[in-house]
């Protein structure tokens, strides 16, 4: 037997009954040599982590723009956190972590610069609107690979596609992707708000602090110990009624506090006029596009091809383009 092989074998011994197992993966777009050593979903984790668009992750906001610190998040650890997260109830629960960790990696491959700023503007550009869960399933199909695309397998591509939005994935791991997303964002968001001096800790409803803890670890570890008790041998990922309102209301209280505060967010307005200009000039000026962004124009549009080229810029490079087109560069005699 390979190394692959033992792997399904421990998968089918140990695993849930409701886990999608590796040999159960309706496969992927276009046929691959099975490899030795990685199960389908192992071999996804790979592919995702050695893209080019999981290197930009780092250089992406998360809910600061551009925040003077160290510590504060970006999309990349934000992206790492939600994959912690998911392997941890993926294995409380005997489900399949490697295809839980695989969607999690991918499942914020496409979003803009700027956050959620970047992807608000693009939605009111973008004929039929921009949805990051949308374009992230975009970039592991299309844009990655020089066009040929990850070639991802179905069940980690629903996963990332339905991590946000209204539909729902198959299977249990895509599922687990979603609530820990938000379990994710929100404690660690609240985390980032404490350290920017945005909110502060007795600004926090006590209700949630009662029924989710006072720190940032009580908080993960509440809600995923919850998520785990009310969904053994369940066919969906469920919360009890009491965390599950709490959540909400820490959402709530979220919203109301940092995410719409000025304080917070008061440069999103110049985040997203920048956005505006670039996607005008690059409509204007479509020869300075990137010959792989020509290539997209030609085959679904001028607006596709820029809107896929300027979500895929990070924060710091969208600035460097708009400053070197827009701004006048100082002048001097040699």
């Amino acid at each position: 037997m390979t190394i692959r092989e033992q792997l399904e074998a421990r998968e089918e011994k140990d695993l849930s009954p409701l886990a999608c197992r590796s040999t159960q993966s309706r496969g992927r777009q276009r046929p691959v040599e099975p490899c030795p050593v990685r199960t389908c979903f192992q071999r996804d984790t790979d592919r995702i982590v050695h893209c080019k668009a999981f290197r930009r992750l780092k250089h992406k906001t998360q809910v600061f723009l551009q925040p003077e610190g160290d510590h504060y998040r970006t999309r990349m650890t934000h992206t790492l956190e939600v994959a912690r997260v998911a392997r941890t109830i993926a294995r409380g629960l005997g489900l399949n972590e490697d295809l839980a960790e695989a969607a999690a990696l991918g499942h914020d491959l496409g979003h803009t610069p700027f956050g959620h700023a970047g992807e608000r503007l693009l939605n009111e550009i973008m004929p039929g609107g921009f949805r990051h869960f949308e374009q992230s399933l975009r970039v592991v199909d299309r844009l990655e690979n020089e066009g040929e695309g990850l070639n991802l397998t179905y069940e980690v591509r629903r996963g990332i596609l339905c991590h946000s939005g209204g539909e729902e994935a198959e299977t249990l791991e895509g599922r687990i992707v979603r609530i820990s997303d938000k379990i994710a964002y929100l404690s660690a968001d609240i985390d980032d708000a404490l350290r920017g001096g945005i909110i502060y800790p007795l600004d926090i409803p006590a209700e949630v602090a009662q029924n989710l803890g006072t720190t940032h670890a009580q908080r993960i570890n509440t809600l995923v110990m919850d998520i785990i008790t009310e969904s053994q041998g369940k066919r969906d990922i469920l919360q009890s009624p009491e965390k599950k309102a709490a959540m909400a209301q820490l959402k709530d209280f979220m919203f109301a506090s940092v995410y719409l505060n000025p304080m917070a967010k008061g440069e999103e307005g110049k985040a997203q006029e920048l956005l505006r200009r670039l996607f005008d000039y690059y409509m204007a000026h479509q020869d300075k596009l990137p010959q792989e962004f020509l290539e997209i124009r030609d085959a679904e549009g001028d607006q596709r091809a820029v809107c896929d080229y300027i979500a895929g810029m990070t924060d710091a490079y969208a600035v460097e383009t708009y400053l070197d087109l827009f701004m006048p560069k100082s002048w001097s005699v040699k």
